[in-house]
Parts: structure tokens; C-alpha cells; sequence
């Protein structure tokens, strides 16, 4: 029987807003200590192979003070805080996404959110809030927090564990045939793919169980799995 659906939240590979972050500390964004700061987050990206989550917090620290900028606990806050903010024009719901949560959470099922971010747990659980998705889920897991990238098992697991709810009686939304069908599927949930959000189409990767083109699909789905 199904008793919980979890869904993706946009997943975040590269971060951007460097420039806002070092405006944020007085300085001027010159072109290559903006570039530094994404090599090192993209060198850092390349050397993980084991899917373990970067510390961004700490690699951008240490970028910072290689390019001579030494940045306190209260710098450093201000300068991922504004990098942050500079992606808020790109950060929108759907229109139904409230509406689908409610009628999920009307037929008894509990709900959860797995994402790849790199960002500072507070700033994600924050965005949540603000946009009244936080309200409608009984539990949310970033990678930054859970130390661990999908397709990795225990980002998963973690969410189940928080969730009470067994693999088998859990569906997985997500985009990423990849991270999101194949992670999911490998610990023994059901998928789901989101086609309203990405035309994920990569050949290697596992197919779902289910593909939804609108995210009211997804109601369709939970039917035909009870």
C-alpha cells in the first residue's frame, strides 16, 4: 500500500552569485576571483566520486582567503546569503504545486523532499517556508545536511527513516532519470518522473515506473498505486 510520496527539489550542480556574495563584502567582482571561486567548486565536484556533498561553506572560505579576502563566520554568512539571493528571480513554484501537496496530503499520505543542493541547510529550509511548501511536508532533506548526493542510498534512506514509511510503500518524483528514478528505484521505491519540470532523456539511465507531464499526474499515479 502506498503511504508516502517524495519529490525532488530542483537539484543544484553550479553555483552562481559570486559576484553578490563578494559585493556583499565590499569588494568589486573582478573576473578572476569570480572564476576562482568556480573552479574550485568545479575541482572540488570533479574529485568526488563517491557522491559525498562538498562543504561549500568551507571550500568557498577557502577560495576567498586564496584570493587574499579573509572572511569571518559573519562574512562568510553575508557573502552565501547574497549568493544565494541572486538566484531568486529563478526560484518559482508551479502554479498547482500547493494544490497537489493538499490533495496528497488529503488522501492520508505523508510527503517528503530529496534534493542535491550545495547550499547551507538554513537558506534551503528558509526558501521552503517563504514559499509555503514547508507547511504542507512532514519532512525535507538537502544533501547539504545529509552529506551525501542522490543517487547516493542514505539521502533516501534518511528520508524514509524520517518519513516511518518503508521503500515499497513510498513513491519517488523526480526529474533525473539518473539521480532521481535510478536512486530511488535502487533502494526499492517506486518512481515517478517529472516531465513538467525537465525532458530528462538520457539513454544509460533507468526508466520509471510512471511519467507524469503535469503535476497533477502525479494524482493519477498515487490511483492507480492504491
Amino acid at each position: 500500500m502506498l503511504e508516502a510520496v517524495l519529490f525532488d527539489w530542483g537539484d543544484t550542480l553550479m553555483p552562481v552569485g559570486h559576484a553578490a556574495g563578494l559585493r556583499a563584502l565590499g569588494r568589486e567582482p573582478a573576473p578572476g576571483l569570480v572564476a576562482r571561486l568556480e573552479d574550485a567548486y568545479l575541482a572540488r565536484l570533479r574529485r568526488e566520486s563517491t557522491l559525498v556533498e562538498i562543504d561549500y561553506p568551507a571550500l568557498v572560505r577557502e577560495a576567498l582567503a586564496e584570493a587574499g579576502v579573509e572572511a569571518g563566520d559573519d562574512e562568510l554568512t553575508r557573502f552565501l546569503e547574497a549568493e544565494h539571493g541572486a538566484w531568486e528571480p529563478a526560484r518559482m513554484l508551479a502554479s498547482t504545486t500547493h494544490a497537489l501537496l493538499e490533495s496528497l496530503r488529503g488522501r492520508g499520505l505523508r510527503l517528503g523532499l530529496v534534493s542535491n543542493a550545495v547550499d547551507p541547510p538554513w537558506l534551503l529550509h528558509r526558501d521552503l517556508e517563504r514559499y509555503g511548501v514547508a507547511e504542507r511536508l512532514d519532512v525535507a532533506v538537502f544533501s547539504s545536511e545529509a552529506g551525501w548526493r542522490k543517487p547516493h542510498p542514505a539521502i533516501f534512506e534518511r528520508a524514509l527513516a524520517a518519513l516511518g514509511v518503508e521503500p515499497a510503500a513510498a513513491l519517488f518524483v523526480g526529474d533525473s532519470l539518473a539521480n532521481d528514478v535510478g536512486g530511488a528505484r535502487a533502494v526499492g521505491m517506486r518512481t515517478c518522473q517529472a516531465l513538467w519540470f525537465a525532458a530528462d532523456d538520457d539513454d544509460g539511465a533507468p526508466e520509471p515506473d510512471f511519467r507524469a507531464f503535469t503535476q497533477m499526474d502525479v494524482l493519477t499515479v498515487v490511483g492507480r498505486l492504491r
